[in-house]
């Protein structure tokens, strides 16, 4: 999926329009998908695989904005709580950890 795909996507899910915001928003949830996906590398790239799961999470901190923190909230019927102040362990659980051998320069393969 493209990056212009992506904030198609995510304008569609979140009705913000701004193109910039839901590109910055974008960066964010690449940096969240990499640090998961590779925790013990320099990745660049979000794999294809994530695309869907890099997309929902830049929806659900667009849609977070204002309320960052918020651990519960009442109003006219309407109760909010958030996962955790961060991303919800239920979107990061989807992202399975890369990790390799650590290899010494002076020892056989």
């Amino acid at each position: 999926m493209t990056d212009t795909e992506k904030i198609a996507m995510l304008k569609s899910m979140t009705g913000e329009s701004d193109s910039d915001i839901l590109s910055n928003y974008l960066l964010l949830a690449k940096d969240v998908v990499l640090s998961h996906a590779y925790p013990y590398s320099d990745a660049t790239e979000v794999p294809s695989k994530y695309d869907g799961v890099h997309v929902e999470i830049a929806a659900y901190m667009i849609n977070k904005r204002g309320a960052e923190g918020e651990t519960a909230h009442n109003e006219n019927g309407i109760s909010r709580s958030y996962e955790s102040g961060d991303i919800p362990a239920s979107l990061l659980r989807r992202i399975i950890p890369i990790a390799g051998r650590i290899h010494n320069a002076t020892s056989e393969p």
